[in-house]
């Protein structure tokens, strides 16, 4: 483990250095949809990974050291052995063809074709919806709440009955889809966005928690 303060600076507390563990390094924020998914696939594929947390109220994301990772000041990057990645949907999609290549990924059109409408409806609706709402809620973020609130609850809304009729977002098994759609919606309540009326929604969550390796977003601190 270790910090990323706000002067670009990282602290480490790992007891061997970067290149003696030769792991995935993950610069992320706990309380980040975007980079949980990105360590909750790690964690599923049982891939080595180093957190670094980057202090994004002290605007560690946009100091030199951290803009020459990631030259738009985001948070979720990955560094493996000197491959640079930003973004969190591209990573999903690095890890799966680099260390996971049994299905999370599908290499046929359709299926390919399938996972990356949802990793759209991720980056899309997803983002824009529960995500912003839990902006709001939890970061105090200056966005349109009730805006927020009622693209998650359309999405909702498409997403429940597709869900009642199938264990997964694509084919039989869990893909990219269901890991880059799961942090932003199984946090949804913190952004004042229920889950109660979505039965399907919860149970997929729950069998997305019940995968070996899942690891939990971190909660908000309660207000």
């Amino acid at each position: 483990m270790g910090t990323f303060d706000g002067t670009g600076r990282w602290i480490s507390h790992a007891r061997r250095s970067l290149e003696e563990t030769a792991v995935i390094t993950l610069y992320h924020h706990p309380l980040s949809g975007h980079c949980h998914r990105v360590r909750l696939f790690l964690s599923l594929i049982g891939q080595p990974f180093q957190l670094v947390e980057v202090d994004l109220l002290a605007g560690a994301h946009k100091a030199p050291d951290f803009l020459a990772l990631n030259s738009f000041g985001q948070v979720p990057v990955i560094d493996d052995n000197g491959t640079v990645l930003a973004d969190s949907n591209a990573i999903l999609v690095y890890l799966a063809l680099a260390y996971a290549p049994d299905g999370w990924l599908p290499t046929d059109p359709q299926g390919a074709a399938a996972v990356q409408r949802w990793l759209s409806v991720a980056a899309g609706p997803i983002n824009s919806g529960p995500g912003a709402a839990r902006l709001v809620k939890v970061f105090g973020a200056r966005l349109d709440h009730g805006r927020a609130k009622s693209v998650a609850e359309e999405l909702f809304a498409v997403m429940e009955p597709y869900l009642a009729k199938r264990q997964f977002l694509v084919g039989e098994r869990p893909t990219l889809a269901d890991i880059a759609g799961y942090s932003y919606i199984a946090r949804a309540p913190e952004g004042d966005v229920s889950l109660e009326p979505y039965p399907s929604i919860r149970a997929w969550l729950a069998r997305i928690e019940a995968l070996p390796g899942f690891v939990p977003m971190q909660a908000a601190p309660a207000a």
